[in-house]
C-alpha cells in the first residue's frame, strides 16, 4: 500500500476520534462534526476518494462494518426490556416504524415523483434513528424520567428493528429488479429471511451455549464474538445473496434472550469496536456525496424533511401513546426528537450501491437524500429540543443530587449534611441496619447492592448527578466507580482511600476503576470513622464576603473539609487533581474536632 494511502486511512480514524471528542465537549451528537469533516475531506477539497482508495473492496468493507453495527445492536434487544418498558416504546418500534416508513414513503413519492419501490426503500431507511444520537441530546436536554425513558429505548431497540424491514424492503426489490414476479419475489424474500434467520439462530445459540458453558476462555469471549457474527454473516451471503445482514441482528437478538450468558465483555468490546466503525465509516460515506445531486433535490429535500419533522413525527407519537399516562406535551416532544444517525446512513449507502450494480435507475438518489434528512433532523433538534423542553415543561433541572454507596456512620452523616443542605440524596447499601438508620434521618434509600442487575431497573436516578462511594468494602467502592462512570461521568465519581493504597503499589486500584479519590488519598474511610468516633462532628458553615474560605482554614486548623454547595446546588468534593476553592454564600460541610 502506498505511503500516501497509509496516511489517509490513519487520517481518517484521527479525524473520527477529534469528531468524537468535540462532540462529547459540545454535548451534541458526534455524526453533526463526523458529516462535515466527510464532506470537507470529499466532495469539497477532494483529499479523500474512498472508491479510488478502496476499489472493488468498497462495498464488501461497508457491509462487513454495516453488519458489526447491526450486530451490536440487536445484543441490546431483549424482549423482556421491550414489554417491561411500556406500552408507548412497544408501540413506537412496531407501529410507529410502520406509520414512520409509510409517511416518509409517501413523502418521497408525492414530492420527488419517485417510483414506489425507491420510495418505500427510503421510507424503511429513514424509520431507525439510534442512541448514538439521541443519547447525547439526551443528556443536554435533561427531560423527564417518563419521556426520556421512552425516548432512550426506543432509540436503543428501532435501529436493528428498523434495518430488519429495510432489509425486507431492499430484498424485494431486488427480487423483482431480477425480473421475477410478484409471487416469485416474494418467495425469494421469504427466502432470505428464513436462510438469515435460521442461520442467525443457531449461531446466536452455539456462541450462547459456548460462552454459557465457558468453552471459550473469558479473554476471548471478544474476539470468538465478532468472529462468530462475521462467520454467520459470510455463511447467510454464501446461502443466499442479501441474506447476511438479517442473520447477524437475529443473532444478536438470539444471544441477547438467552438465559445465563454474561455479555458484558462482548458488549463493552463491541461498543468500543462499533464507536471507531461508526467514525471511518460515517467519514467515508460523507466524503462519497455527491454535492450536484444533493442540490439536484433542490426543495423536494427540504419538503420531505419538513414533512418528516412536523407530520411524521408527531402523528406517530400521538398515535403510539394512545391510552398512555403520557400527558399532551409529552407526546409532542416524544413526536419531535427523532434524529436519524449512522445507522440509517450506513444502510442507505450500502443499498445504493449494490442497487447501482444491479442498474436500478435513479438509485444514486437514495443517498443524498437520506443525508439530507440526517443533516436537518440532527440540526434542527439538536438547536431546539432544549428550547422546547423547556417551553414544554418537560425538562428535568441539571442533576445536582448525590448517591451515597454505604450506610456507614460516616455515609449517613455526609448524607444527612447534604440533605439538609438542600441537595437531593440516595443512600444504598445491602445491609438493613444501615438502610433503617437512614431512614429514620429522613433520607432516601436503596435497600440493595447499588450494582446489581436489580438496581438496573429499580434504582431511581432522577436529580442524581454524583457518586460518593463509602462502603468500607473496596471492591463495592470500585464496582460502584466503574458502574456509575458511564451514567454520571467520570468526573463526578468519587471514593475514599481504603488505608492500603499509599503502602504499595500492588495495593493500588487503577484510576479508572476507583473514580477520583477524596483527599488526595490521605484519609481512608477508617480514619474517618474512628475521627467519629471519638466524638467529632460534621458541621456545615456559610461562607460571606466577609469570611471566605482562606479566612475559615486559618481559623479552623483541626477541620476537614468533606463537600461544598455552591448557591445553585452543585456539590463539590476536595480531591487532589481539582483546586478546590468554595466562593461566597458557598456552604462548606466538614469534619470539626470535638472541642470546636
Amino acid at each position: 500500500m502506498h505511503a500516501h494511502d497509509v496516511i489517509i486511512l490513519c487520517g481518517v480514524l484521527a479525524a473520527g476520534f477529534a469528531c468524537q471528542w468535540i462532540a462529547w465537549r459540545v454535548r451534541l451528537p458526534a455524526i453533526l462534526f463526523l458529516l462535515v469533516t466527510g464532506i470537507a475531506l470529499g466532495p469539497v477539497f477532494g483529499v479523500l476518494d474512498p472508491d479510488e482508495l478502496f476499489g472493488d473492496l468498497m462495498i464488501p468493507l461497508v457491509s462487513i462494518a454495516v453488519a458489526i453495527i447491526l450486530f451490536e445492536g440487536s445484543l441490546t434487544l431483549k424482549i423482556s426490556e421491550l414489554r417491561g418498558h411500556g406500552s408507548v416504546v412497544r408501540n413506537l418500534v412496531t407501529i410507529g416504524v410502520v406509520i414512520t416508513w409509510i409517511a416518509s414513503g409517501l413523502a418521497a413519492h408525492w414530492v420527488l415523483g419517485w417510483d414506489l419501490y425507491l420510495a418505500a426503500l427510503f421510507g424503511a431507511i429513514v424509520t431507525v434513528s439510534g442512541p448514538t444520537v439521541v443519547m447525547p441530546l439526551l443528556r443536554t436536554i435533561r427531560p423527564r424520567e417518563t419521556v426520556g425513558s421512552v425516548l432512550r429505548w426506543e432509540s436503543i431497540l428501532i435501529d436493528p428493528l428498523g434495518a430488519i424491514l429495510g432489509l425486507l424492503v431492499f430484498d424485494f426489490i431486488i427480487a423483482a429488479q431480477a425480473g421475477e414476479g410478484l409471487s416469485q419475489a416474494l418467495i425469494t424474500v421469504a427466502v432470505m429471511v428464513v436462510a438469515g434467520s435460521a442461520l442467525g439462530a443457531i449461531g446466536g445459540h452455539i456462541l450462547g451455549v459456548a460462552i454459557r458453558s465457558r468453552i471459550i476462555p473469558d479473554y476471548l469471549r471478544n474476539y470468538a464474538g465478532l468472529a462468530g457474527a462475521l462467520t454467520i454473516f459470510a455463511a447467510a451471503e454464501a446461502v443466499r445473496s442479501e441474506s447476511g445482514l438479517l442473520a447477524v441482528t437475529v443473532m444478536g437478538i438470539w444471544l441477547a434472550n438467552m438465559r445465563d450468558v454474561d455479555l458484558e465483555d462482548v458488549l463493552d468490546f463491541k461498543e468500543s469496536l462499533t464507536l471507531v466503525l461508526v467514525a471511518g465509516l460515517f467519514i467515508l460515506l460523507a466524503s462519497r456525496l455527491d454535492l450536484g445531486e444533493l442540490q439536484a433535490l433542490g426543495w423536494g429535500a427540504a419538503g420531505v424533511l419538513l414533512l418528516l419533522q412536523f407530520v411524521a413525527g408527531p402523528l406517530r407519537a400521538l398515535a403510539c401513546a394512545i391510552g398512555s399516562p403520557l400527558t399532551l406535551r409529552e407526546r409532542l416532544f416524544v413526536g419531535w426528537l427523532f434524529p436519524r444517525g449512522i445507522v440509517a446512513a450506513a444502510i442507505a449507502a450500502l443499498f445504493a450501491l449494490r442497487l447501482e450494480q444491479a442498474g436500478y435507475a435513479g438509485a444514486e438518489r437514495i443517498v443524498p437524500l437520506v443525508f439530507s434528512v440526517i443533516i436537518g433532523t440532527v440540526v434542527i433538534q439538536s438547536l431546539s429540543a432544549a428550547r422546547l423542553a423547556r417551553w414544554l415543561g418537560v425538562a428535568e433541572p441539571s442533576p445536582k443530587g448525590v448517591l451515597v454507596i454505604g450506610a456507614n456512620p460516616i455515609g449517613l452523616l455526609i448524607a444527612k449534611a447534604l440533605h439538609d443542605g438542600g441537595v437531593r440524596v440516595v443512600v444504598a447499601d445491602s445491609h438493613w441496619a444501615g438502610v433503617r438508620k437512614a431512614r429514620m434521618m429522613g433520607l432516601s434509600t436503596f435497600y440493595g447492592s447499588a450494582v446489581s442487575n436489580y438496581a438496573e431497573d429499580e434504582l431511581d436516578l432522577a436529580g442524581l448527578g454524583n457518586l460518593l462511594a463509602l462502603s468500607r468494602n473496596p471492591g463495592i467502592n470500585e464496582l460502584a466507580c466503574v458502574r456509575f462512570a458511564r451514567e454520571f461521568s467520570r468526573d463526578r465519581v468519587y471514593t475514599v482511600s481504603n488505608g492500603e493504597e499509599g503502602e504499595h503499589e500492588k495495593h493500588r486500584v487503577s484510576g479508572e476503576s476507583r473514580g477520583r479519590v477524596l483527599f488526595d488519598g490521605e484519609h481512608a474511610v477508617d480514619d474517618l470513622l474512628a475521627r467519629l468516633e471519638s466524638g467529632d462532628e460534621l458541621k456545615s458553615t456559610e461562607l460571606t464576603s466577609q469570611y471566605d474560605y482562606t479566612q475559615y482554614l486559618a481559623q479552623n486548623p483541626g477541620n476537614l473539609p468533606v463537600f461544598a454547595v455552591s448557591p445553585d446546588g452543585r456539590v463539590y468534593f476536595p480531591v487532589g487533581d481539582q483546586a478546590f476553592e468554595p466562593g461566597e454564600d458557598w456552604n462548606v460541610g466538614a469534619i470539626v474536632p470535638a472541642s470546636q
